[in-house]
Parts: C-alpha cells; structure tokens; sequence
C-alpha cells in the first residue's frame, strides 16, 4: 500500500466510476482498476461494492477512506511545512507588526520581499504589542516587529533593534487647546485621549507628570487611519507615530501638541521598534529574509554602502 493508491481510492469515492476517476488521475482505466484491486488484495476484503450502479464503498472501504483521507492530507501537510522550512521558492510566511511598523517600515519590506519570492504567501498580522507576543508563544506567527522594551528582559524572547519611531501627540485644527499659550500633561487629561495600547510604564510617566496614580486612554485602537479620523472630527486628543500623521500635519489637519513638563526628546514615549522572535527556535528561510529585507529597508545607508560595494 502507498499514498498513490490511497489517492486512487480517494478519486473512486469522488467520481463513483472507475473510468472519470482514471482520467482525473491520469492513467488508464485498466491500470487503475488494477491498483484498486491491489489494495483489496493487501487488505484482504472488497472496498467497493460493484453490484450498485454508484460503485459506493462497502463498510471495510469506509473506514480506508476514511483513514486514506487523514493519511494523503497529513502528506500533503507535512510536505508544506518541510517546503517552508527549507526552500523560498514555496511555502508561507507569516509574521507580525504593530500599527507604527505598519505604517511604511513593513508594507515596504512585503513589497520588496514579493518581488524577489514571488511564489511565497505571506500573512500579516497588525496588532498591538501584546496580543503579538501572545501569537508568537502560540506559534502563530514566527516573528513580529513592535516596541522590543516589552520583551528585553524575557528570556522566551530574543529581540533585534531597529530605528526607533517617533510617537507624538495631536489634536485637530481649531481644537480649544490651541488657543493657549502653553500647555501642560494637565491639558491633556480635560480630554479623551485616543491612542494604541500603551505600556503600563508609559501611562505612569503621563500619570505622574499630572499628579495622578494612574488613567486608561477613553479610546483604545490599533489602526493610525480610524485614530486619525476620530481626532480629526472630535475634540479626542491623539497619540501615535509621527510618520503615519505626517501628510495630516502638513496639510493642516492635525497639530501637534507639545507639553512644556514632557522634554521634547523623552526616549519612554518613542516606540524602540525592534524585531521579536523566539528564543531556541529555527527561524524558516522566508522569516530569515524577510528580517534581512526589514533590516535593509530600515537602514537605507546601508543597502547605498551594499550597492557601492557590488
């Protein structure tokens, strides 16, 4: 017995005549009748029932077709995983990214990445920082790329930096805040704040510098465009990347807000965007590249230094 009777017998199932399930096979009626009759053979008892017109398989071939099916798709599975792991002509990949990577870092590197392999899928899955990391201990996804402070200090993590990203806060033009001449983390708190998850680290920082014990943010999403839409209709002040603002700030859409109690370059409110994957784990070809097409596309000096070597 082999997997190719297997799928024989499977493909008689299907198209209940030894003639159409030949043909969907290809081979030769007599040469499939032959493999059908082998298999009897090895199992010692018919599996189809010739006297009906539907060639329907008798109680023994149930349960072979049944056991064929688990056997030819757990091939088929295996195949798949092995394919993954070894080669980048085949296979999927699937990894993970905050909103702030989201913004232009990962959608890049897919695009360079599908040009160069073209024939591997590739999943993306945006979220926060903690329902990533939970995605990865669940062998969801093989890597993500978020703010690697969360993760440092777990040994389960192993963590590669990359630029950090700017967060910054913003309100829509004509907000009442604009109209002061100075503001203070106070200011913030007279409205609701719209923003992706933050660490506990971070709501204390803003907490302390207001005289609070602490606060949650009155909308919580991980989507810059929805954040961003929010704000701009409302009196919701904003917090999240720089970048993914960028053309709303420059057209006058959205201001950004500066507290005088907040230095200007404090690291804790930037995101220290890195790379997150498992400690002890093998890492499939398609993950190694695509880390090595992040790594590339986030340090544009040093693909130019690559390209004047070559």
């Amino acid at each position: 017995m082999d997997l190719r009777q297997l799928r024989y017998f499977i493909a008689l199932n299907e198209y209940r005549s030894f003639v159409r399930a030949a043909d969907a096979m290809g081979i030769t009626q007599p040469a499939f009748s032959r493999s059908i009759q082998s298999l009897e053979q090895e199992f010692g008892c018919v599996l189809v029932d010739r006297a009906h017109k539907d060639l329907r398989p008798t109680p023994e071939g149930q349960v072979v077709l049944q056991h064929a099916l688990s056997l030819v798709q757990g091939a088929a599975r295996l195949s798949h995983e092995v394919t993954r792991m070894t080669k980048l002509d085949a296979g999927e990949l699937r990894f993970g990214c905050d909103a702030a990577a989201a913004v232009n870092l990962v959608p890049e590197a897919i695009a360079r990445f599908v040009g160069a392999h073209p024939r591997v899928r590739s999943g993306l899955q945006v979220d926060n920082w903690e329902k990533l990391g939970r995605s990865l201990s669940r062998e969801e996804i093989e890597f993500f790329i978020a703010d690697v402070r969360h993760f440092e200090a777990d040994p389960n993590f192993q963590t590669q930096a990359l630029t950090p990203r700017r967060n910054v806060f913003f309100c829509r033009a004509g907000h009442p805040l604009l109209a002061k001449d100075s503001l203070s983390t106070n200011d913030l708190f007279d409205y609701p704040l719209a923003t992706p998850l933050i660490a506990p680290g971070v709501r204390k920082l803003l907490a302390n510098l207001s005289g609070r014990i602490d606060f949650s943010p009155a909308i919580e999403l991980e989507q810059f465009a929805a954040l961003a839409a929010i704000v701009r209709q409302s009196n919701a002040i904003g917090l999240g990347a720089e970048d993914a603002f960028a053309e709303d700030v420059a057209r006058g859409a959205l201001k950004v807000l500066h507290w005088r109690n907040v230095p200007h370059s404090l690291d804790s409110l930037n995101n220290r965007c890195g790379i997150i994957s498992r400690t002890g784990f093998r890492l499939s070809p398609a993950a190694k590249a695509m880390i090595e097409t992040l790594v590339t596309v986030d340090s544009p000096s040093a693909e130019a230094s690559l390209l004047a070597r070559s």
